[in-house]
């Protein structure tokens, strides 16, 4: 559904330059939503419209009587009601639908590892396409700040790294879809068909899996319904919900570390409860927490349950060094004790390592053509720097292969 109207500056006291979506915590379409924006490093505000007295009449004002959400309203003033990803995509102007069905490789996941791939084999001359059902740059698109990676000495933030690539692999003509899912990768021949969730396919003779891992989830009781509302795994993506309250940040690991010590410019308290006696954590990361007045470790917990029905009320955690049981009240939560592999379209087909990452032999799986990198291979160092290294490694075995089958 869409409509245009002539946005109300005042409504709520927000910029009318900022796309806005007005939504409740227990709606899933709502999530979705805003899922989708943040997964694409889009910005916008969220009003909770039974925050505010006048934000159901206005919902429904906007709807003809109806009391639809999400409704998105944009700055041009078009408003769209509980739309789907695709429109969404649509108005961002993301492009959906590749221009051919053959290419020379079709490589899944716009993340380091893809994109580095992508050049190094558009650059040879071969027809590229990308397939990325997220923002480009992956996990590192959605980090705070790069501050290891090579040739970038004062650092660069993971929303302008991701840019950076995409610009280039576009500049040697590399083809880029976005907010398309992969479905199915199917064999025909000596041909991989990629089937996307939006009903088209393409085919090609080398496919590269450059999938990436996502954030693991702790497993416990009220996590999976508080997911989107008040536990999340990305600090850029939702610190700014909480500015003037208190989280918890989950994980003892650099990322733990990194992505507390970005929330503290919202968060008035953050505090980092990790499961082992001591932090992995780097030492400088650990001293600049620990300099942090507003910071906290909690050493050696486990969290049992997060309690509250469309709100957090309480995390409910163990004390391993004692057996007490703590009852800690936090506004919300920030996982990251880390990844899972995004391996469902190799599932049962080729080999994997124990914890599920994908077994390659010089980049290329157990099935002749298809080829993986970057996080969701074993063996992966799960680091940005490694994954583009990774990318260019797979590009030239690529090539190799195709030149043994002729390709």
């Amino acid at each position: 559904m869409a409509q245009k109207i002539t946005p109300n500056s005042n409504l709520f006291n927000l910029n009318p330059s900022t796309i806005v979506v007005y939504s409740t915590v227990w709606c899933p379409d709502c999530k979705r939503a805003k899922k989708f924006f943040g997964e694409h490093r889009v910005q916008y505000e969220n009003i909770d419209i039974e925050e505010h007295s006048e934000g159901v009449a206005f919902v429904e004002g906007l709807n003809k009587g109806m009391r639809i959400i999400p409704t998105i309203v944009f700055p041009d003033g078009e408003i769209l009601a509980e739309p789907s990803n695709a429109k969404l995509a649509e108005k961002l102007g993301l492009q959906t639908k590749a221009n051919r069905e053959y290419y020379d490789v079709i490589i899944i996941g716009g993340g380091p590892a893809g994109l580095t791939a992508a050049l190094y084999l558009a650059r040879e001359g071969m027809d590229t396409l990308v397939i990325e059902k997220a923002g480009l740059g992956g996990q590192a698109g959605i980090t705070q700040i790069l501050d290891n990676f090579p040739g970038f000495d004062e650092g660069i933030t993971g929303a302008d790294f991701a840019e950076r690539l995409g610009r280039q692999a576009r500049k040697f003509g590399v083809e880029l879809l976005q907010a398309q899912e992969v479905t199915e990768i199917e064999e025909d021949g000596q041909y991989h068909i990629v089937h996307t969730s939006s009903g088209n396919h393409y085919h090609s003779k080398a496919v590269l899996l450059t999938s990436g891992a996502r954030y693991r989830r702790m497993e416990v009781p009220g996590e999976e319904e508080l997911i989107g509302i008040n536990v999340h795994f990305c600090a850029t993506c939702d610190g700014a919900f909480y500015k003037g309250k208190n989280v918890l940040v989950v994980g003892g690991g650099n990322s733990g570390f990194e992505e507390g010590l970005f929330l503290t410019k919202f968060a008035t308290q953050v505090d980092i409860l990790v499961n082992s006696p001591e932090p992995k954590a780097s030492k400088i990361l650990q001293d600049k927490v620990a300099e942090k007045e507003n910071m906290k470790v909690l050493l050696n917990h486990n969290i049992m349950e997060l309690r509250g029905k469309n709100n957090l009320e309480s995390v409910l955690a163990v004390d391993k060094n004692t057996g007490e049981n703590k009852t800690l009240n936090y506004d919300g939560v920030f996982v990251f004790i880390g990844l899972t592999p995004n391996n469902d379209l190799l599932n049962g087909q080729v080999e994997f390592d124990p914890w599920g990452f994908v077994k390659t032999e010089h980049m290329m799986t157990s099935i002749p053509g298809i080829f993986a990198a970057g996080d969701v291979r074993a063996g992966s160092t799960k680091q940005a720097a490694s994954a583009a290294g990774e990318g260019a490694s797979a590009a030239l075995a690529i090539r190799e292969y195709l030149k043994t089958i002729g390709g």
